[in-house]
């Protein structure tokens, strides 16, 4: 089975053939974002001469190992921490991986954009590989795109949102280079995951959206999961405070991308309260797409209504921040208020309705249920109450993991092994890991994975638009 050869824009490129597919790893399609450039736009790969290896994935965007999951092993979401030292992360990191089947011909393209909370993930990561897509006769495009400070800390002579503007950038090579691999530029479908699934939201109701993007597919986002300019200049300031430097990117571009990354770390935790906002992501990180209006008001204003979406979130998202730590089981009544007074003008008030809902709910649970819609159903409903119409698909993922002892449940993050079709990835499976012990489901991963084939296909999952489907919950 000889290796495969493309030819794109930029240069040949050489991938490696598989039974049924190939892929194409560590592909650049933007420059490598060094030196003052780390606070620029994207800007054009220079070409390259003869055939370039395209079997290895590209370095991991700079970032700080992810920790505090307790007893949860999430490396098959993030990645192994090895490959994110200083040592790992090469400057020419912008780069993009391709499955495709074997004899592709216009097929359906889907591009996929990580999660990690804006300073952490990779495509590198084990869950994100696209054989499944390309069994299944779609296409799969994975990106890696700035984190932390070089992607989104907001400064007064650098773009904002470059993170944002590298998927965009992914999006332009796409429309440029897939049809040298066998897809269609004219049927992409975006999607993605947490901080990724936002922004997706972002890019699908920034104007001229549909020039690069056929669908979209919101996992676990949040349309209302913007930071302000009076926000994000809070954070700034206090990374320049922490560097000792003067706000610039002039001033940035001499720090090493390893004291970025740890400034960053730091940042976790600030007020983010101001006088007509509440932080979006209730302290988690301190970064996100800084917008002047939330995608959600975009979207209700008719932005990317052209395009079809699919949007969903998981029954029990904010598990994953309290189960594996014990903070479920430890949760108190003064822990729920002051969760409460993040999210809500009326703290008690609402903590009264949540105990309505759910009269024999204990302590920690109340608190999920509070977390999970500040994170991502609130934004979420809104995004799609906004998006409207009949192309707006909604789903719920109900299945609960056997982690934790049974406690992670139907948490954030738990749909992806489905969504991917990897329920046989070592690394999701066992007690500790995000599936727990025992045998997931295979016929949900068909049903899931099925239905986002189907929808990058067509424009229809396989349900009617409006009414949610449920997955999980009779497993």
């Amino acid at each position: 089975m000889s290796d495969p050869c493309v030819q794109i824009a930029t240069g040949a490129v050489r991938g490696r053939a598989h039974p049924g597919y190939r892929a194409y790893l560590g592909i650049p399609y933007a420059a490598p974002p060094t030196g003052a450039n780390r606070f620029a736009a994207p800007a054009p790969h220079d070409s390259w001469p003869g055939v370039r290896d395209a079997v290895d994935f590209g370095p991991a965007a700079p970032q700080a190992p992810r920790t505090g999951f307790g007893s949860l092993n999430m490396a098959a979401y993030f990645g192994d921490a090895a490959s994110f030292g200083d040592a790992a992360c090469g400057a020419d990191y912008l780069t993009l991986n391709v499955w495709a089947p074997t004899d592709a011909s216009r097929c359906p393209v889907m591009v996929f954009v990580h999660g990690g909370g804006f300073v952490s993930g990779s495509p590198r990561a084990p869950l994100y590989d696209g054989a499944a897509f390309a069994r299944d006769g779609v296409i799969l495009v994975t990106v890696t795109y700035r984190l932390g400070i070089p992607g989104f800390l907001d400064l007064p002579d650098a773009p904002p949102n470059r993170g944002l503007l590298d998927v965009l950038a992914a999006l332009e090579w796409v429309q440029t280079n897939i049809a040298a691999f066998g897809g269609d530029p004219g049927n992409v479908t975006l999607f993605g995951q947490s901080a990724g699934a936002t922004l997706v939201s972002a890019a699908l109701t920034t104007p001229g959206a549909s020039a690069l993007i056929t669908r979209a597919i919101v996992q676990s986002g949040n349309g209302l999961g913007a930071f302000s300019r009076e926000q994000a200049a809070r954070v700034a300031h206090r990374a320049a405070a922490l560097l000792g430097i003067e706000l610039t990117a002039a001033a940035l571009a001499s720090i090493p991308d390893g004291e970025l990354t740890r400034t960053a770390t730091g940042l976790t935790g600030i007020s983010l309260r101001t006088s007509d906002r509440f932080d979006p992501l209730v302290g988690l990180s301190a970064f996100s797409v800084v917008l002047d209006t939330q995608p959600a008001d975009a979207a209700a204003s008719g932005h990317g209504a052209d395009i079809p979406l699919l949007i969903g979130t998981n029954t029990e998202e904010g598990n994953l921040y309290l189960a594996p730590t014990g903070a479920l089981e430890t949760s108190t009544e003064d822990d729920v208020f002051e969760l409460a007074a993040q999210t809500h003008d009326d703290p008690a008030a609402v903590i009264r309705e949540y105990r309505a809902q759910a009269p024999s709910a204990d302590w920690g649970e109340v608190r999920s249920a509070l977390l999970g819609d500040a994170l991502f159903v609130r934004g979420s409903n809104r995004l799609a109450d906004a998006h409207g119409g009949g192309s707006t698909y909604r789903y719920e993922f109900a299945w609960r993991s056997t982690a934790i002892g049974g406690r992670l449940g139907a948490a954030h993050t738990v749909e992806l092994p489905f969504v991917f079709d990897r329920l046989g990835l070592p690394a999701v499976g066992g007690p500790g890991a995000l599936l727990g012990a025992g045998t997931p489901p295979q016929r949900l991963a068909d049903e899931m994975h099925g239905a986002w084939v189907r929808f990058a296909r067509t424009g229809s999952p396989g349900w009617a638009a409006g009414r949610p489907r449920v997955f999980g919950q009779t497993y």
